[in-house]
Order: structure tokens, then sequence, then C-alpha cells
């Protein structure tokens, strides 16, 4: 069994911050990754939604330019095109960097598969080829990340009802898209599909206004711009059920006053939050608890209820961004390896920054929080 001084499971942002990490300590890092090394940073995830938010962007300010009744049909299959292409970039930049600190260093090992704990030092990975092999660990980081949340009364394809991971198989813009949760992902994808011009937008927002975690007279402006881009939004309604009709969607909505809607969609996309990925991790091997708030964990400054194992990104329980996983993935390995004592990591000064129209970034508390 070979034997390491760190394993991280999960090669997102996070996970990979936290192996360059350890490999300044000197440390034997082992790196494992189900799927595809970068996971959310680069796949259905921050890459490819802010490219896409670049481009139509870019779009709409030469349609602005041009005059209001103008239109640019890009094809969506150019939109996947460049996509693509950075995604590409990235993914060839990080097997590249990789291959090089294994060369140079000697320190990393790079496993792709599912991990799962035996105890709390010792990891199995099952490999795609059918095979396995376990590893020891002295100490051990879960950078698994999280998926879109689904509802259990909509049937979810990926092809006509969709989440942030469908985007990209879409074959041509939709008719009309409607979006279910006005956080802000489902935000930043009404002003990028309201951008391109080729698509009507329903954006259903259950509160009285969008973005209720920001700040109101942020969220107005951001609301009175995508209306002025042809969003609708349905302010304060409760979506009372949505249908798969084979080709597009059904919904029909009760508002504030009580009236009723029906309304036909081509496309649905689901934006109502995201679930950590622990199912497979067998955390009820090595006594790992989920935290206080009942679905997340690494409660303790990054480190959960077991000593040697830290919980980073997504699954940590705070602030689902790429900067916050990247951050806390080096304060746990510092907290494993440093010999000098280390302060616990603030949250209250954290700099996050939304793709709207306007673009919305802020650093620390907001007014609504404070």
């Amino acid at each position: 069994m070979d034997k390491y001084d760190l394993c991280v499971i999960g090669g997102g942002p996070a996970g990979y911050a936290a192996a360059m990490r350890a490999i300044d300590f000197g440390k034997k890092v082992l790196l494992i990754e189900k799927d595809k090394l970068g996971g959310y940073g680069i796949y259905d995830g921050a890459l490819a939604s802010k490219t896409m938010w670049e481009l139509s962007n870019k779009i709409k300010t030469v349609k602005d330019e041009i005059g209001t009744d103008s239109r640019i049909d890009m094809p969506f299959s150019k939109v996947k095109e460049i996509i693509n292409e950075a995604l590409f970039e990235r993914k060839f930049q990080f097997s590249c960097h990789l291959r090089i600190i294994h060369a140079e260093t000697g320190l990393i090992n790079y496993e792709k598969g599912t991990a799962s704990f035996i105890s709390k030092n010792e990891i199995l990975i099952q490999k795609s080829n059918g095979t396995s092999t376990t590893a020891y660990a002295d100490n051990t980081i879960i950078a698994t990340g999280s998926h879109p949340r689904k509802l259990d009364h909509i049937k979810v394809d990926e092809k006509v009802i969709l989440t942030s991971d469908g985007i990209l198989h879409l074959d041509e813009f939709p008719k009309s898209m409607v979006i279910l949760g006005a956080g802000v992902i489902g935000c930043e994808f009404a002003t990028m599909f309201s951008n391109f011009g080729q698509t009507k937008v329903y954006l259903i927002d259950r509160a009285e206004r969008i973005l209720p975690f920001e700040d109101e007279d942020i969220a107005d402006v951001v609301a009175t711009n995508l209306e002025a881009n042809g969003v609708t939004i349905h302010r304060g309604a409760k979506l009372l059920r949505m249908d798969h009709l084979g080709d597009h969607v059904e919904y029909e909505i009760e508002n504030t006053d009580g009236t009723k809607e029906v309304i036909q969609a081509e496309k649905a996309m689901l934006s109502i939050g995201r679930v950590p990925n622990v199912s497979e991790l067998g955390l009820q091997n090595c006594g790992v608890e989920m935290s206080k708030r009942g679905v997340h964990i690494g409660d303790e400054d990054t480190r959960t209820n077991i000593p040697n194992i830290y919980a980073v990104g997504d699954v940590s329980g705070h602030m689902a961004l790429v900067n916050v996983g990247e951050r806390e993935a080096r304060h746990a390995v510092v907290k494993m390896f440093a010999d000098f004592p280390v302060k616990p990591i603030h949250y209250e000064n954290i700099s996050t920054i939304m793709f709207l129209s306007p673009e919305v970034a802020a650093v620390g508390l907001n007014e609504q929080k404070a």
C-alpha cells in the first residue's frame, strides 16, 4: 500500500490548490479525480459560463452601437466552439503543469477514479477500467465540489429541462427559456441569453425581488436592465407545476394576487442551488459527520470532526466560489504542515463578483448582512 503525507480527493480548483500548496512544504501528495481535472472551475462552471458571458456582452455592445432594432444571430454552435477552445486551453495548461511538477519533484501522484474512505487513513480508489487500489494518507482533504440541485417532481433530462450542466448540450439557441431561481446563477444565465437576443427569457422569482441576498438598490438596477433586455420576471411567483411535454415545457405559476398563469417555453433551466458531492465518499467509515447546517462538512476552520480530515471548496459549507475554495485549500494545508500558529479564515472580507448587467463586485459585508 502506497503511503502519502496528504491525499486530496477532488481535482477541481480547491483540490488542485491544496495539492500544489502541499508540494511547497515538500510533502508527498496523492491527487484523486473522478472525472476531469479542473472540475467545475473549467467544465460546466466558472470558465465555461464566464466565457459565454463575455461573448454575450460583446454581442450586446455591438447591437447597442448599431441600433435597438439590430440583430446579430451568432449560431450556438459557434458559441460552443469558442467556449470549448477556452476549456481545452485551460485543460492543457493543467495537464502540462501536473506533468512538470511530477517530473521535477516526484512528490505528486495523480489517480483518476472514484475515492472512498476505508478508514480515516485508508482510501480506496475505484478506477474506470474496473481495477482498484488502496492508499494510506496521514491527512486527507475532501474537495469533491458540488452539483446542481434538482427537484423530485421535475424531470431533468439536460436536453429540454436543464441545469447549468446541460447548457453546452444545446444544439442551438432556444426560442424561449424559463429559468427557475433568481439567485446569482439564474440571473447570470438570464443576462447571457437575453444579451444574445435570440431567446425570450422568463425568470421565476419566488421572492419579492431578484438577488434576495444582495442590497435592494443593486437588485433593482439589475432587474431593470434585465427587463429592458426583454426578460420577463415573475416576481413573488409560486411554481405550481412544470411539465415536460417532449420538445417543450409548460409551467404554471401563482402570482401574489392569487392569479394564475400558464406559459409554454422551449427549454427550462433549474437554478435552485447546489448539493455537495459526498454520497460516494463512505464518510461513515472514517467517522466524518455532516455539519450543523445539515448538508456540508468542515465546520472548524476547514477541519472536520476527524482531526486529520479537512473539507474545502463547495463541501466546506461556505461561499461556493473558486477563489474561496482555493483560499480554503491553501489554508487547510498550512494548518496541517506549518510549524507556526495559523490564524483562522475570515469570510467577512471575501471579494465577490456577479456577471450581470451591470457587473457587481463587492468586498466584505453588504448593507443587508451588516
